[in-house]
């Protein structure tokens, strides 16, 4: 069973569409990367999977029950791209508080704060106050405070924003060792290469609407040009073949695209033929950073922010 299911999901703001129809599932165990530039819908999206605001048509499933934000709010773990901590408060005492939220007791919330301050080496922070943390720091803290009551379903906008590269990959592992563990994870952000690290099925949303929904590989596949980095010890006098055009020659490395009806199979064997020795031979798949460009760029513009008709 899908831990959440989204089902045309429709979100209006006076009259205007902010989400429009937008439907998805999430496995357990999966890390679900929701990407799209700035005003695509993304927040008002999780604003109401957590239950901060309601969709005006559509439905949410949570384990396969609709989705009810007072009973369900123990199951979710929300870490905001805007932090929502206690600046004056003691950081073990705000741990344990919003811990306490979450529905775990006095005892089980001590046991599984202190756990996880060992863990980010933070037990040194207890009596300190977030106000003299950095931004780094607050962000490891906002993490802990996220995750700490073991929710079901986590969703992490922008989680390694102002972290420095040894944080960043702590917090990366532990996203991994919670999906392992059979957490389900949305992860939002505006960093393609943060998502081809971590995330296994993304969605692009773009002007209310969802343009992209499938796996990283399977999408990669589907914006492929058929182009492929060859190299060899030494160049040929000359290039040319019906089976292939150079986009880019580098000392002994060609960029080729090859041309429709043919086959990459057919470009080793015109090389081989000229007695060329092949060092490399691979397919140049595209980022999602230029495909995120691409989709975007092609999303219609009458879509952005379409009137709704009595």
């Amino acid at each position: 069973m899908n831990i959440l299911e989204v089902k045309h999901l429709k979100k209006y703001f006076a009259t205007q569409k902010a989400v429009d129809d937008i439907s998805f599932t999430l496995a357990p165990g999966s890390i679900f990367g929701m990407l799209g530039p700035n005003g695509a819908g993304k927040t008002t999206l999780i604003r109401m999977l957590t239950g901060i605001t309601f969709p005006d048509e559509g439905e949410i499933l949570l384990n396969g029950r609709p989705f009810d934000p007072v009973k369900d709010m123990v199951q979710i773990g929300y870490m905001p791209e805007e932090k929502g901590l206690y600046k004056k408060m003691k950081i073990g005492e705000q741990a344990l508080y919003l811990a306490r939220l979450k529905g775990l007791g006095k005892l089980d919330a001590m046991e599984k704060t202190r756990q996880w301050f060992k863990r980010f080496e933070m037990e040194s922070w207890w009596n300190k106050k977030v106000e003299d943390l950095s931004k780094g720091m607050q962000q490891k803290l906002q993490f802990v405070t996220t995750v700490s009551h073991a929710p079901k379903l986590i969703i992490l906008d922008e989680p390694l924003s102002g972290l420095d590269p040894v944080n960043a990959d702590l917090i990366k592992n532990e996203i991994f060792r919670l999906a392992q563990e059979g957490a389900s994870i949305i992860f939002s952000t505006h960093r393609m290469k943060e998502v081809e690290e971590i995330c296994d099925h993304i969605i692009l949303v773009n002007k209310g609407i969802k343009v992209l929904d499938g796996t990283v590989k399977a999408i990669k596949q589907q914006y492929k040009e058929n182009l492929f980095t060859i190299g060899l010890d030494q160049l040929p006098a000359t290039v040319s073949s019906s089976a292939f055009e150079v986009v880019k020659s580098d000392n002994d490395q060609l960029l080729l695209k090859v041309n429709e009806g043919h086959n990459s199979n057919e470009v080793l064997q015109h090389f081989l033929s000229t007695g060329a020795t092949i060092t490399s031979f691979s397919e140049q798949l595209p980022s999602l950073h230029d495909i995120f460009i691409r989709v975007v760029n092609d999303t219609p513009t009458a879509r952005q922010f379409e009137k709704i008709t009595a």
